[in-house]
Formats: structure tokens, C-alpha cells, sequence
């Protein structure tokens, strides 16, 4: 049996928790990709089979709750945003928790003001190894309510392995992302370690792998992003990869590819194993279950797609990419951002920052007998399909009130109760089954 968490109960969702039962029950091993039916009629949303809340999210805020109820009267600090969701936050802050730094690592809060009584959160993506020392010199515990993610102390470990086999660490993240700031420091105590963004640095460092660039110019490159004992002439003879955990799973992965290809250019395929270690065993799995069920939910097919998330959430963004490049994807942080059956309010990736989209809704025009929505699809018989997922920091009752609302605009929340008995009765079936076994 998977761990329950002590999540706040007003992060719970009585129609996700009733879909997400239903499938767990039907698909045990989860080899079905295939999205969830929640069909009202006029509208028939279809559910990323994986989406949510991870392990990693869930024991932070257990964590982060459990320390603010049991200590009532003493100051309680998190270093940065717990994960990133507004609201989970501003939940944090209504309770008396104040934020030592911003996401970016700018001071809110100086160390100087802590004391050795006050209570220090640390965060999902983890803290540097300077941090955990500045604490403890404090006289403060960072262990004691540390809610690192497993999986980033997972890469961490994995980068300490490698620098004792020998082994650089290349890291692919976004170097002023708190996770990647986090494993940089990490990893760099024992391997030498260098962060790249994205598939066009790595061919870049591919390159220089094959000794097509001048070695003097690499901090054209790469300035500020390797450690000081980075040689790149030596170090790059012995390298492995790593990854912020939240990126894109399939872009580590063709990093990877790129820069083992480009290792068995110069030194032949028969001395691989010696020049590129093998850590596909450090890609999250929640992160990769999210990217193969919204790809599911993509082969479902539809006309357009909600993602929801925090703004500044890097694997909800990414959820984003794969959706927007086969149809109209909006990014909305809660149902607020749906304005009306009209107007969206929603992140745009590409530069645009938040704004807001006219006639979101294919082909929308008001019916002429009951004033609401109605498209031209469901003129013709034909159900708007929207895709919906959410981001691994998205509480799934923020997912709950953006199928409300647009149930609502169109107006069929009447309907939600018969669109989800089929999920109930599944429910209900596994109960007999697991009685009778």
C-alpha cells in the first residue's frame, strides 16, 4: 500500500479523490496511460491518468504543518516557498510562517535574526551545503522539519557516487533554480560539476567533448556554472549526468544520448562504460509518470487543454510545452483565472507573461434558449473535449473547482454527480472483490 499523508483536509477533492480511487483500482501497476472520461454531456473533460500531488510534495507539507503545530509558541521560519504554489504558501504565511529568502535566493529575512530557538523549514527542492552549515552554526537543527524531496537526495547521492568512481557531474537544470542550486552545491563537494540548461548547450559541451572547440573559450559558454576544480579538458573525458528533477524527462534523456554519443566519438564505443556512467536511475518517477500520462492524454486527442499550477512551478511548465505544441493550452493557477466563458487569464510561456485570452472556448457562441454556453462542437452532437492536469504542487481540489467552473459556465454542473458514478461503482466493485478475496 502507497503512504497517506496528513494533508490539510481542505487540499482534499471529492471529485479527483473519487476518479484517482477508481483508477488505482483498476490499473494497479499503471501501465494505462490512457486519460480519465469524466463526461457531462456537452462537455467531456479527460484527465491526465497521473497528475498532482507527488510523494515528494505530500511529505513536505506533512512536514511543514506538523512543525507549525508543534511549536504554538515559537517562531517558524521556511528558507524559501515550501514548493511552488501560491496558495499552498500564502496558507503557510496566514499561519505565522515567515519566508527567510525569496525563490531566487534574494534575502527577506537576515540569518543575523534568527535565533537558536526558532524552527527552520527545509524545503522540498532542498538547501545548499552551506546552508544546512550557516544553520546548524546558528545552533539551529535544519533536519529536524527538513522536507527535501527523496528524489532530489536521491541525485544528490547518486552525484557523490559518481565523483568517488571518478566521474564529472553534469547537471541539466536551470541554474537559478533552488534545486539545482541545491545539487549544484551538493554534488561539487565531491565531483567536479558543471549545469547546462537545455539541448542546444549540450551539443555546445558535445563539442567540446570531441575537441571541435578551443578549450579557451569555454567560459564563453558556460561562466558561473562549473565549480572551481572544473578542468574541462580533463574533466570532460569522464563524465555523468544528473538532472533537476522536475525538468523535462525526455530532453535529460536526449542529453544524455547526445553527450554519450558524442563520448563515443572520441573514445570508441568498446571504452564506453569507462568515460559515461549510466544514471537513468535519477529521473523522478512522478516527474516521468506526468509527462507519459499528459503524452496519454495528448493521444486521446481534443480541442483544447487546461494545465494548473503555480506560475513559477518548472514541472508544470513543462506539462505546458508537451500540450501547447497540438492544441490551444492555457496554464491557469486556480479557477480564478477563468474570468467568464469569454475571457482566460493565463500564463503565456513564451515571454508574454500573464494575460488574458478572448474566446478561449472553440467556436463559442451563447444558446439561444437557456442563455449559456454552447459550442459549435455540441451543436453538432459533438462534446467539447478539454485535457486537464496539474502541476506535482497543484492541491488536486484546485483541479476539483476549474472543472466546476467551467461545468458551471456551460451549464452542466448539474451533471457531475451522474458523470461520476461510473467511477463510484468501480469503487464500489473493488471493495466487493478485496472482501470476497
Amino acid at each position: 500500500m502507497p503512504r497517506e499523508f496528513d494533508i490539510p483536509l481542505f487540499y482534499r477533492s471529492p471529485i479527483i479523490a473519487t476518479i484517482k480511487s477508481a483508477r488505482r483500482g483498476d490499473d494497479r501497476y499503471k501501465k494505462d496511460m490512457s486519460p480519465s472520461i469524466l463526461d457531462l454531456g456537452r462537455i467531456r473533460f479527460k484527465l491526465a491518468r497521473h497528475f498532482g500531488f507527488c510523494y515528494g510534495v505530500e511529505n513536505a507539507i506533512e512536514i511543514a504543518y506538523r512543525a507549525i503545530d508543534e511549536n504554538p509558541d515559537r517562531r517558524v521560519f521556511l528558507l524559501s516557498e515550501m514548493i511552488h504554489n501560491p496558495h499552498v504558501n500564502q496558507d503557510l504565511i496566514d499561519r505565522g510562517v515567515r519566508f527567510i529568502m525569496r525563490t531566487d535566493g534574494v534575502p527577506l529575512v537576515p540569518l543575523t535574526e534568527l535565533r537558536p530557538e526558532d524552527v527552520v523549514i527545509v524545503p522540498a527542492f532542498g538547501t545548499t551545503v552551506e546552508m544546512f552549515g550557516q544553520l546548524n552554526d546558528l545552533g539551529i537543527n535544519p533536519q529536524t522539519y527538513n522536507t527535501t524531496c527523496p528524489f532530489v537526495e536521491k541525485v544528490w547521492n547518486r552525484s557523490a557516487q559518481l565523483g568517488r568512481q571518478g566521474y564529472a557531474v553534469v547537471i541539466h537544470g536551470r541554474d537559478t533554480h533552488e534545486e539545482t542550486r541545491a545539487t549544484y552545491s551538493h554534488a561539487r563537494q565531491d565531483a567536479p560539476s558543471l549545469i547546462i540548461r537545455d539541448i542546444a548547450e549540450a551539443e555546445v559541451l558535445a563539442r567540446f567533448i570531441r575537441e571541435e572547440y578551443d578549450f579557451a573559450s569555454f567560459d564563453e559558454y558556460f561562466a558561473g556554472r562549473y565549480s572551481d576544480d572544473f578542468e574541462p579538458l580533463r574533466h570532460l573525458q569522464r563524465i555523468g549526468v544528473v538532472n533537476q528533477t522536475t525538468m523535462l524527462a525526455t530532453e535529460t534523456q536526449a542529453i544524455s544520448n547526445l553527450l554519450k554519443a558524442a563520448i563515443e566519438t572520441r573514445f570508441g564505443s568498446d571504452n564506453l562504460k569507462d568515460h559515461f556512467a549510466d544514471t537513468r536511475d535519477t529521473l523522478c518517477y512522478a516527474t516521468q509518470e506526468n509527462q507519459n500520462a499528459t503524452t496519454g492524454m495528448l493521444d486521446a486527442g481534443g480541442d483544447l487543454a487546461l494545465v494548473v499550477g503555480g506560475y513559477n512551478s518548472s514541472n508544470t511548465s513543462h506539462l505546458v510545452e508537451l500540450l501547447e505544441e497540438k492544441m490551444p493550452t492555457f496554464y491557469i493557477k486556480d479557477a480564478d483565472e477563468i474570468l467568464d466563458d469569454r475571457r482566460i487569464r493565463h500564463l503565456d510561456l513564451h515571454g508574454k507573461g500573464v494575460r488574458i485570452t478572448e474566446d478561449w472556448l472553440p467556436n463559442s457562441e451563447r444558446d439561444s434558449v437557456d442563455g449559456q454556453l454552447a459550442s459549435a462542437a455540441t451543436q453538432a452532437e459533438r462534446p467539447l473535449e478539454i485535457l486537464v492536469t496539474s502541476g506535482a504542487s497543484c492541491p488536486d481540489a484546485f483541479v476539483d473547482q476549474v472543472l466546476l467552473r467551467v461545468a458551471e459556465l456551460c451549464g452542466v454542473a448539474d451533471r457531475m454527480d451522474a458523470a461520476l458514478a461510473p467511477f463510484q461503482r468501480s469503487i464500489d466493485a473493488q471493495s466487493v472483490e478485496a472482501v470476497e478475496s
